[in-house]
């Protein structure tokens, strides 16, 4: 049996054409839109160390045919998102503890 966990990975390329990796923690779909709330993969451990812990909330958009990422620039939808992201990494965590 093989349990090994395989994180989904996606990067994104800014506006500056730097690439940044990003591990997608959760998909959320519904009325508003599709989000992927998103933690940022690092090269080094001195990286990983430094960073603040923070993830992001990108929404899944169509641009002439081809999809893309942007910033949720809504700051009530953001925290709408954010609510229910969090609560579900929580359940989530939580089935984990129980096992």
């Amino acid at each position: 049996m093989d349990n090994e966990y395989k994180p989904d990975l996606i990067t994104l390329i800014d506006e500056d054409n730097v690439e940044h990796n990003f591990e997608i923690l959760d998909i959320l779909e519904n009325e508003k839109g599709v989000f992927y709330a998103l933690y940022p993969i690092y090269d080094s451990a001195d990286e990983s160390v430094q960073d603040s812990g923070e993830y992001y909330i990108m929404e899944v958009i169509n641009e002439d045919g081809e999809e893309q990422l942007a910033e949720v620039e809504d700051d009530a939808l953001l925290d709408e998102l954010s609510a229910v992201f969090e609560k579900r990494f929580e359940e989530m965590f939580d089935d984990v503890e129980e096992e």
